[in-house]
């Protein structure tokens, strides 16, 4: 879905976001219209589009938004992070499992 407007750099950042949404388990639809949205955004931010939205460029931008998002914090890993690496592991039951009770059997199993 590049767009002929978009440089270079913002072509390689929408594939960027967009094979990282898709690995994230999003549609491809979905992850298209994100990273579109996103590099659309990134460009009014930096002068590069003839028009912006006041929120495009009044907000956070998304690169600092994705970094407080990001799993470094105390939220640690998210429920299917866990999920997944139970299933890798082969353990049983954990469809049942809270998050709470996954992270504590995963800790003990390291």
């Amino acid at each position: 879905m590049p767009q002929q407007a978009w440089s270079e750099k913002r072509e390689r950042q929408y594939e960027h976001i967009k094979e990282g949404l898709r690995e994230q388990g999003r549609s491809k639809d979905k992850a298209e219209e994100i990273a579109a949205r996103t590099v659309n955004k990134e460009r009014a931010r930096s002068g590069e589009a003839r028009t912006a939205s006041r929120t495009s460029l009044d907000d956070l931008s998304s690169g600092r938004r994705g970094g407080l998002r990001s799993h470094s914090g105390p939220g640690g890993r998210t429920y299917r992070q866990l999920y997944e690496e139970a299933k890798d592991r082969g353990i049983d039951g954990r469809s049942k499992m809270s998050k709470a009770q996954l992270e504590r059997l995963l800790d003990r199993r390291r």
